[in-house]
C-alpha cells in the first residue's frame, strides 16, 4: 500500500479545510469534520485500499486496516500539519452536548476497562496455558504434568503469575477508574491495594467506636473498586478547591485515601460486593436456565449489538465471570467470549463467500484482507466494508453465529480470558471445551458460508450487485 497515495485520497475527498481533527484506532482513520454533505464519496469508494466509510458518534471513519492505518494516518498528519490526536482526545471534539446516558455510562466502563485489558488477556492465556498442562483428557487418561513430572515447576510459577491479575483486579480498576474519574491514579492504585492488602482477615472486624466493620478482601472484584474510586474522585476534587495551597498537597491525599478508605469498608463495599454477586448470579442463571436457548439468541443478536456499541460494556461483566470462575471454579465461566468468537467468524464466513461470488477486484480485494481481519477478531472491515453494504451477508452470517452459539451452550463452551474473539480465541478458552470450541467456529464458519453463497446464487439480482 501506498501510504501518502491513500493519505491524499483521503484528504481531498474530506477537503483540508473541511476537516477539524484526526485520530486513529486499530483500524480506522477517525476524523472530525464541518460538513459531511462536503465530502467526496465516490472518491473514497473507488480507492482500491480504502476498505469502507461509516459515521458513528460525531466521527467520519474511514477504514484502512490494522497496521495500514498507523502509516497512512502519519502521512495524513504530515500533509494537514493538524496536532496528533487520541481517540480519547477526538471524542472530546467529536460527541454532542446531550448525551443518551445508558450510552454515556457504557463509554465509562469501555473507558476504564479497554485500557487494562492487557493485563487480563497475559492472565487469562497463562491460565489457559496452565489448565492445558493440568487438565485431564487432553492427552489421554492423565494431565501432561502427570505424563512429564518435570514440567511441575514451571505449572506452579505460571498459576501464580496467571492469578496475579484477577486477584489485584482493583489495582488494575483503581488506576484506570481514577483517571477516567479525574483523580490521581497513584491515588485510585492506592485504594486498590488497601482493598487487597493481605492484611485484611476475612471473618474478622474492627471495632470502631463500637461499629463492628467487616474486614472483607475485595480480590477479584470490580464494581466495589469502582464506586470508591468515583468517591475518592470526588473528596479529591472538592479538597482541592477548599484547602490552601499550603496544606493541600499533604493532606489533600491524607483526607482522600482516608475517608474513602472508611466508606469503602463501612459502607460501598459491602453494598457494591453484594450488587456485584448479584450481576454475576443474575447473568449466571440467565445462561443456565436458558441454556443453549438463551447463547443462540445472544449469537443471533451480537453483531448488532455491535453496531450499536453496546459490547463495549461486556468486559465488565466478562471480568466478573471469569474472576469468579479463577477464584473458585465455579460459575459459567465467560462465555460471552464465546458468542462473540461465534459471530466474528460467521461475519468472515459471510464475507469469504462474497469473496468467491464477485468479479469486481477491488471487492476482491476488500474481501480477502476483511475475511482474514474477521477472523482475527477485528470485524469492521467486513462488517461496514462488505456485509452491510450487500446485506444479505449480514444476515446470514447472524444465522451461523446463533446456530454456533447455541451448540456451544449445548457443549458449555468457555472463556477463562478476554482476548482474540476468532479462530485464536481456544487461546482463551477452557482447556477441557477447547476442541468443542473448534468444532462450534466450524459450524458457525460453514452455516453462514453456506448461506450467503447460495443465497446469492439463487438471486440473479444479487449477484450483479455484487459484481458492480
Amino acid at each position: 500500500m501506498d501510504y501518502q497515495r491513500v493519505a491524499k485520497t483521503v484528504l481531498t475527498a474530506v477537503g483540508k479545510n473541511n476537516l477539524i481533527a484526526a485520530a486513529h484506532c486499530a483500524t480506522r482513520l477517525r476524523l472530525v469534520v464541518k460538513d459531511t454533505s462536503k465530502i467526496n464519496q465516490t472518491l473514497l469508494d473507488e480507492d482500491p485500499d480504502i476498505k469502507g466509510t461509516f459515521n458513528a458518534n460525531g466521527q467520519y471513519q474511514v477504514i484502512i486496516g490494522p497496521g495500514a492505518v498507523n502509516n497512512v494516518y502519519d502521512e495524513l498528519i504530515k500533509l494537514t500539519n493538524l496536532p496528533e490526536t487520541s481517540t480519547e482526545d477526538l471524542k472530546k471534539v467529536s460527541t454532542p452536548k446531550s448525551k443518551n446516558p445508558i450510552m454515556a455510562f457504557i463509554k465509562l466502563l469501555s473507558d476504564i476497562f479497554v485500557p487494562i485489558i492487557p493485563a487480563l488477556v497475559a492472565g487469562g492465556l497463562l491460565m489457559a496455558l496452565n489448565n492445558f498442562l493440568t487438565s485431564k483428557g487432553l492427552f489421554g487418561p492423565k494431565a501432561l504434568i502427570e505424563i512429564v513430572p518435570s514440567i511441575k515447576g514451571i505449572s506452579d510459577m505460571i498459576q501464580v503469575m496467571s492469578s496475579a491479575p484477577f486477584i489485584f483486579l482493583p489495582i488494575l480498576v483503581g488506576i484506570s477508574a481514577a483517571k477516567r474519574f479525574g483523580a490521581n491514579q497513584f491515588l485510585g492504585a492506592t485504594l486498590g491495594m488497601i482493598m487487597t492488602t493481605p492484611n485484611l482477615v476475612p471473618g474478622h472486624f474492627w471495632n470502631i467506636f463500637g461499629l463492628q466493620v467487616a474486614q472483607n478482601n475485595y480480590s477479584y472484584q470490580v464494581i466495589p473498586v469502582l464506586a470508591a474510586v468515583w468517591i475518592l474522585s470526588l473528596l479529591e476534587k472538592w479538597l482541592h478547591k477548599k484547602l490552601p495551597d499550603a496544606v493541600d498537597f499533604t493532606f489533600t491525599p491524607l483526607l482522600s485515601v482516608m475517608i474513602a478508605g472508611f466508606l469503602t469498608f463501612v459502607i460501598i463495599g459491602p453494598v457494591m460486593k453484594e450488587l456485584s454477586d448479584l450481576i454475576t448470579m443474575g447473568v449466571t442463571w440467565l445462561y443456565n436456565t436458558l441454556g443453549f436457548i438463551g447463547t443462540g439468541i445472544f449469537g443471533l443478536f451480537y453483531s448488532p449489538i455491535v453496531l450499536t456499541g453496546l459490547h463495549q460494556s461486556f468486559p465488565a461483566i466478562e471480568t466478573q465471570l471469569i474472576s469468579a470462575f479463577v477464584q473458585h471454579h465455579t460459575g459459567s465461566g465467560d462465555f460471552i467470549f464465546v458468542t462473540a468468537s461465534m459471530a466474528n467468524t460467521a461475519q468472515a464466513a459471510a464475507t469469504f463467500a462474497i469473496f468467491l461470488l464477485t468479479k469486481n477486484k477491488k471487492m476482491k480485494g476488500l474481501s480477502s484482507s476483511a475475511t482474514v481481519s474477521a477472523l482475527l477478531g477485528i470485524t469492521e472491515p467486513a462488517l461496514f466494508g462488505v456485509n452491510l453494504k450487500y446485506r444479505f451477508p449480514f444476515f446470514c452470517a447472524l444465522v451461523g453465529s446463533g446456530v454456533a452459539s447455541a451448540v456451544a451452550g449445548l457443549l458449555h463452551v468457555i472463556a477463562v480470558s478476554l482476548g482474540s474473539a476468532g479462530v485464536l480465541g481456544f487461546l482463551s478458552i477452557y482447556a477441557p471445551t477447547i476442541l468443542n470450541f473448534l468444532l462450534c467456529e466450524l459450524i458457525s464458519f460453514v452455516v453462514a458460508f453456506v448461506l450467503t453463497f447460495f443465497y446469492a446464487k439463487s438471486h440473479t439480482s444479487l449477484m450483479a450487485e455484487i459484481d458492480n
